[in-house]
């Protein structure tokens, strides 16, 4: 739950950024969000989440 929501967070900084940039329209930032919800409904959302969550560990285990 944590990780999810540190990623939710992290997403929404840089839209943020983008859209007060001027790099990312708000219709484009509308359509990647419809599209994550979307995709959450569907049968891939386990796979994506298990991706997340082996990326999540690989970075985590990275020592510098």
């Amino acid at each position: 739950m944590a990780i999810s929501i540190s990623v939710v967070l992290l997403l929404l900084i840089l839209a943020v950024i983008f859209v007060r940039n001027c790099s990312l329209k708000i219709s484009h930032a509308l359509v990647c969000t419809m599209l994550g919800f979307y995709l959450a409904c569907t049968s891939m959302a386990p796979t994506i989440q298990s991706g997340l969550n082996a990326t999540a560990d690989l970075v985590s285990s990275l020592r510098p």
